[in-house]
């Protein structure tokens, strides 16, 4: 048997070592800008540039989600079917309205990860960073989804997976303390009454307590990257997507991007929502 070894190619050596030493930096660099950017200084810093009209924007791309949802599913099917050109055109359509928060975010990308601060990308990379603040929205709406079922669990000790189905929750609260409150023979006797005989609001009341929530979610919905982005800096979620980023950057292939599952879990809080409201009206 041959016990001699092959002397290895000193060219790939230094090769593998290059890439190496350029992941190893990039690395660094990611784990730098997440600091800066997303620890809980940075983040407040950043979601200063969301005040003004994001707070309009972001209950219209909340309403516009399922939409680009559903744009995405369809090019994830064509690029399974090898239609390219089909799926790429769906890919590309601009669903969501771009927040200043989102424009800040893919600002600092350019300029602290790409060099390019003030050079725009090919399209392909653009869209490849929309897709990217798209799942930051995403992730605001999970945050959001995951506020409201602690406070209906902790305050109302029922399931509220979101808007829909805490409107009618709090609208019961309040049809009752008013019709106590105003129960002609005290509201002791009106606790009693109607604890038996529940009290109803009106339907336009349930709505415009529904709206008045909404429009409350939409802020926090905005805002929500204050906690969400130090919680995904802390579990190293924020550097393993930048890289997935900065890794399709550098790819040179123009297939559709893939669908993030926050995208599939934020439109599953919808589904459970609404599901939970329909089963109390069932009930009732």
């Amino acid at each position: 048997m041959d016990h001699t070894r092959q002397p290895s190619d000193p060219g790939t050596a230094r090769t593998d070592s290059g890439a190496d030493a350029e992941l190893t930096a990039r690395r660094a660099r990611v784990r730098a800008f997440v600091r800066r950017n997303f620890g809980i200084r940075g983040s407040l810093r950043l979601h200063r540039t969301a005040l003004g009209w994001d707070m309009l924007r972001a209950p219209v791309n909340v309403m516009l989600a399922p939409v680009f949802l559903g744009t995405r599913l369809i090019a994830a099917v064509l690029a399974l079917l090898r239609l390219r050109r089909a799926a790429g055109w769906f890919a590309a359509r601009q669903i969501l309205f771009r927040s200043r928060l989102a424009t800040q975010v893919q600002d600092l990308i350019r300029g602290e990860l790409l060099d390019t601060p003030d050079g725009r990308l090919p399209p392909r990379q653009e869209r490849l960073l929309d897709d990217y603040t798209s799942v930051r929205s995403a992730v605001s709406e999970i945050t959001t989804m995951l506020l409201v079922l602690t406070l209906g669990a902790l305050v109302f000790r029922t399931a509220t997976p979101g808007i829909v189905s805490l409107a009618p929750t709090i609208s019961d609260i309040v049809a009752h303390s008013t019709a106590v409150a105003d129960f002609p023979l005290g509201s002791w006797l009106g606790g009693v009454w109607y604890g038996v005989f529940p009290a109803h609001l009106p339907v336009w009341y349930v709505v415009a307590i529904g709206i008045a929530l909404g429009m409350v979610a939409a802020t926090v919905t905005t805002f929500a990257g204050i906690i969400a982005d130090p919680v995904q800096a802390a579990l190293g979620i924020h550097q393993r997507r930048l890289m997935r980023l900065l890794a399709a950057l550098d790819a040179a292939d123009d297939k559709a991007p893939s669908l993030a599952k926050e995208h599939i879990v934020a439109r599953m809080g919808d589904i459970a929502d609404a599901a939970t409201s329909l089963m109390r009206i069932f009930r009732s």
